[in-house]
């Protein structure tokens, strides 16, 4: 039998946008850019589904009206295929970063299309999703364009989106669960694959080849695999190192499905194992059992970080710590919001973390994660990798 695999519907794109444009009024912002590039599409792709290669791009929207998918000149024929926006310009604002000037094509401007959009109501607030991602480039062109209309503040608009991601929808729910399912098979490959000699690069293979075979569109970022001196990097990269057999391996692995990021964060030992690791990581796991017991519905966020410090103090590990526990997921692995120290909100059904416990030891240079993609549940956690936590040894 065929796996039925979930996708947002038309109908969610479309009321995502209707979403916004009601925030928007209250906020009296006249109209917004979400804006994406290659690596955090986010913004956009909330919106419209497409998700830009080398070139960035950004749905512009009114108060009213239908959204507008702002690209660069060479991607028509992808983003049509893709975008779940059918309004789609071509900007030269919005190209690669060689900056090509593309002679002979007739390309719009961010004035054309504000002026089509606004014509004569006018704009007085104009806000930007991805605020700190826009190139200035593109930002001067919009401010320009924007003069028109005389003294235009321009804002954060990242908050007011963000406060519409963070309480996921079924549909988004069930693809997360699914990208879940992706990653926990390619832990288990790379668990079955893995061996001495191998360099961190080719083991991060192993899972790459292991989740698209599964039906994965991407990594969720850029996966790395840390053997021996360097596990003490919360993030990096896989490099050509090669595993010896007594190494200590911090496993970090991620599938993104129809744009929903999941993660499985976990140490494995090989050879004779060092003593101090196998207590940090047994500290680890029951840290982990001990924010999940926290994250349900109604809780302060707080609460959820007091359970991990109070499990890292009482075992000695306060100073293996950099931050922590929790940060939200969805479009991107990392995304609002996060669970820290000083954190006061209240947990809401649907919310989704990641429990993003790091630990290192810098004068050993030795760390690792244990890591799990979680729903916030009414009555408790729902883990949505629900991968085995266990000590490793190969």
């Amino acid at each position: 039998m065929a796996t039925i695999r979930p996708r947002i519907p038309d109908s969610e794109f479309a009321q995502r946008a209707k979403n916004v444009q009601a925030l928007m009024k209250e906020q009296n912002i006249d109209a917004l850019l979400a804006f994406g590039n290659e690596a955090e599409p986010q913004f956009a792709r909330y919106l419209c589904d497409y998700w830009p290669s080398f070139e960035s791009c950004g749905v512009l929207l009114a108060q009213e009206g239908d959204p507008v998918l702002l690209i660069g000149p060479e991607s028509m024929t992808f983003a049509s295929d893709r975008s779940r926006v059918k309004d789609i310009r071509r900007l030269a604002a919005f190209r690669e970063s060689s900056n090509p000037e593309y002679p002979g094509h007739k390309l719009e401007t961010i004035a054309d299309v504000l002026n089509g959009m606004l014509g004569s109501s006018g704009c007085h607030r104009f806000a930007i999703a991805g605020y700190s991602l826009i190139p200035y480039i593109t930002y001067m062109e919009l401010a320009s364009a924007l003069e028109r209309f005389g003294q235009v503040e321009i804002c954060r608009g990242d908050e007011l989106m963000m406060s519409l991601r963070m309480v996921k929808s079924e549909n988004e729910i069930a693809c997360l669960r699914y990208a879940g399912m992706l990653t926990a098979k390619a832990f288990d490959y790379v668990l079955e694959n893995i061996r001495p000699g191998m360099t961190e690069l080719q083991v991060r293979g192993l899972a790459c080849a292991a989740m698209y075979e599964a039906g994965a569109e991407n990594e969720s970022y850029p996966m790395w695999i840390l053997a021996g001196d360097g596990g003490n990097q919360a993030i990096s990269r896989a490099r050509h190192k090669a595993i010896e057999k007594n190494d200590f391996v911090h496993l970090q692995i991620g599938a993104r499905y129809e744009g929903y990021a999941s993660t499985i964060g976990r140490p494995v030992f090989f050879g004779k194992p060092e003593q101090y690791l196998v207590d940090a990581v047994k500290v680890g796991y029951e840290a982990h059992t001990a924010v999940l017991s926290q994250l349900y519905a109604g809780n302060n966020a707080a609460n959820v970080a007091k359970a991990h410090l109070d499990v890292m103090r009482r075992n000695g590990y306060e100073d293996w710590l950099l931050y922590g526990p929790c940060h939200g997921t969805g479009l991107m692995e990392g995304e609002a919001p996060w669970i820290e120290s000083d954190s006061d909100y209240i947990l809401k059904e649907n919310m989704t973390y990641c429990a993003c416990l790091y630990m290192g030891n810098n004068e050993t240079k030795r760390g690792f994660r244990i890591e799990d993609s979680l729903r916030v549940g009414k009555d408790g956690v729902e883990n949505m990798t629900n991968y085995k936590k266990e000590l490793f040894f190969l």
